[in-house]
Formats: C-alpha cells, structure tokens, sequence
C-alpha cells in the first residue's frame, strides 16, 4: 500500500481497557486523602466533601466500567490520521435513505460519552418517535488530545484547526455535503466551521451560541452595570454572564494560561473528579445532585462513564491545552457565514436570547428557548435535544 493510502486509512478501533489499570484506579481512590469539610453550607467553596466522598465511594465499589466499554464498543469505531495525528470517532450510518450526514463535537469536560444517548433517535427516528425523513449518518469525533484520540505534540491545534479537520473527515468518509453541530468546545468548532465556509457544510446546530454583543461581554466581565436598554431576556443573559466571569471562570483561566501545572489532576481521579464537576455553578448543582439521590437526568454511571474515559485515557492535561490554544473569545460572534440553527437552553452558562442570536446569526434557520436542560444538553435532556436537531437542520435537507 502506498505511504499516502496509509495515512488516510480508516482503521476500526475497538476499546480495551486492561483489568490492571481499572485495579490501580480503585487502588488510587481507595487511598485518597481528603481535606476538611468546606465552611459553608452551599457550594461557593467548591464542589462540597460530601458529594466527592459519595463519588469516590459509588467509583470505587459499585460502578463498572466495563458497562461503558461494552456500549461504546456496541457502535462502529475507527481512528484515521489526519494532519499528522491520529483522530478517534464514531461512525453510524443509518439505514434509511436520504439520510443527512452530521458531525457532532464535544467539548471539556466532555466526550463522546454525551453524545450516547442520542445515537439511535437519530440514525432510527422511525424508532423513536420521527420519520424516516428525519434521519441523519453520524460522525462523533474525539477531539484532538481527547479520549482515544491522538494527542498534539506541537501547537496549532485550536478550535479553526480541529474545524478544518472535521471537514477533512467527513470528505474522507465520503460525504460531499453534510452539517454539523456542537456545545462547549464544539460550538466554537462549528463556529469557525461556519466562518470557514467549506462547499460541503449545509449548516450547523449550535446549544451555546456565540452571540454576545462586544459592549455586553465587556460589561459582564468587568463586573459592571448592563448597559441601558436591555429587555428582560437580554438582563437575564447579562446577568448570567456576570457570575459565570465572576465565579465560574477560575478553571478555563488556569487551563489558558496554565495547563501544564495541573499535575494533580494526572495524578488523583478523584482530584480530577472535582475539577471536572466544578466546570459552572449550574452544572455542578445538576451533576452533584445524582450523588444525593436525587435520580432526574444523569446517573451517577453517567457521571462516572466520562470522568473514567478521561482517567483511562489519561488525557486531562492535553485536553486542557486547548484552552491554551485558543484565542478566540468563548461567547462573541465570529462572522458565521451559513445557516444556523440554535438551541438556547436555560441552564447554559448563558441562555441566548434570540436578539443576540438573530444579530450574530444573520443566515438564522431556526431559535427555540427551551424549558429545561443546561450545558450538556445531549447527555442531559437528549429527547429535546434530538428534535432540536431533527426540526433545526430539516430546512438544510436536499
């Protein structure tokens, strides 16, 4: 085989995981050595001692890891090269015909494990509860330094570069036209998809979009008063973006300036547990509420399935890096150029109103302020998020 044809080869991919490394991690959780209880009794401290100790407890004796593999294995899985590093996804074609390909990205502290939940209702919507006109081929990529994907061994592997990459994929996968969709990271990936403009891209789907007008991202972040003029919706958007720069955004801050420092969390699942649970005040209550019995959205095995993938693949400092090689600003538009179609959940980081949106957006498909779900919402709310998908992107079906 010719040196081009292996390097743009699509390898199947199986997830293995030997018995030893789950034995050390029980091992490493087992011997943690825990500080005091925080002073207060809420979580402006931190992620709460009880909630951790309740994690460790649940990871160390009941949680099965092999239950994850099995799933994540129960779906095509390949790795192909591309721009010198090797790229993990998911592939599931559907069966129906006329099916529109979509690539979705993940972002930190996410993986691929968000996106589980939605893989059958949108390959089969005839299954669960859609039309076969609503059906999509589905590419899940981890991103570069992510799970079991390669990881950088120089820079230039930002936000642009991964959209460029995707876009590579998915032609090498044989799809001249496709769309795409992402949160967290991902939004920023089809982002820049966006601006980018490839002949092939349709469209994207964004649940955290970048919409913030410059005075008001300015505004939040100095901690100042909101500009004049704003109507309800854009106050209470405003207002979320001021605590999230006040309170919650300590950890992207160390990461952009810092990642190489966070030795600890290569070092201690359960350090590197509580750093991923402490990723917004929002999500840190949803997710910290499944190790208080509470049994709505995510599990304590849904939990545990993503911290677990990033322990084993330990990948919490090259995952972190790309907050270091971003240089885009999270929440701003960046001169998206396609059709987009958003989904503003309530418990976001901030919910967008469709002001911004429209403003920022100026090829706007489709806007829906939904009633719940927050920063995850594949992983969390995946029935609402599906029919955002299928009803959103349905304008760009040929």
């Amino acid at each position: 085989m010719p040196a081009k044809s292996k390097k743009t080869a699509i390898r199947p991919f199986t997830v293995e995981v030997p018995q030893s490394q789950l034995d050390d991690l029980r091992s490493r959780i087992e011997a943690m050595r825990w500080p005091e209880k925080e002073t207060v009794d809420d979580l402006t401290q931190g992620v709460q001692l009880a909630t951790m100790q309740a994690l460790a407890k649940h990871w160390a004796t009941k949680y099965d890891w092999r239950k994850c593999e099995a799933r994540l294995n129960s779906y095509p899985n390949f790795i192909t090269e591309i721009d010198g590093l090797d790229i993990h996804f998911i592939h599931v074609r559907s069966q129906h015909e006329n099916a529109l390909p979509l690539i979705i990205t993940h972002g930190w502290p996410g993986s691929i494990v968000e996106q589980l939940k939605i893989i059958e209702p949108l390959t089969n919507p005839t299954a669960h509860g859609g039309k076969a006109e609503d059906a999509f081929h589905l590419v899940i990529p981890s991103m570069p330094g992510y799970g079991f994907s390669g990881t950088p061994k120089t820079t230039g592997w930002g936000p642009d570069h991964i959209g460029r990459a995707w876009v590579e994929l998915m032609k090498r996968l044989g799809y001249d036209e496709f769309v795409a969709q992402g949160g967290d990271w991902g939004a920023l990936i089809v982002d820049m998809m966006g601006v980018q403009a490839a002949p092939e891209l349709l469209g994207i789907h964004t649940n955290m979009a970048g919409a913030v007008p410059p005075e008001i991202d300015k505004a939040a972040l100095a901690g100042a008063e909101p500009p004049s003029g704003l109507s309800e919706e854009e106050r209470h958007a405003f207002d979320q973006l001021t605590f999230f720069y006040a309170k919650g955004l300590a950890y992207a801050q160390e990461m952009g300036n810092r990642p190489q420092t966070l030795y600890g969390i290569a070092d201690s699942p359960v350090g590197l547990a509580a750093w991923i649970l402490d990723h917004d005040a929002r999500s840190t209550e949803l997710i910290a509420r499944v190790f208080q019995g509470k049994k709505e959205g995510l599990t304590r095995d849904d939990v545990l399935d993503n911290i677990t993938l990033y322990w084993l693949t330990n990948t919490a400092i090259s995952a972190s890096r790309l907050y270091w090689e971003n240089k885009l600003a999270f929440f701003a538009p960046k001169g998206v150029g396609v059709p987009v179609a958003v989904s503003a959940y309530p418990d976001e980081i901030y919910s967008a109103p469709r002001s911004w949106v429209e403003r920022a957006y100026p090829k706007l498909l489709h806007y829906n302020k939904l009633d719940k779900g927050g920063h995850f919402a594949a992983w969390e709310q995946p029935q609402s998020f599906t029919e955002e998908l299928r009803v959103g992107l349905r304008p760009l079906r040929r």
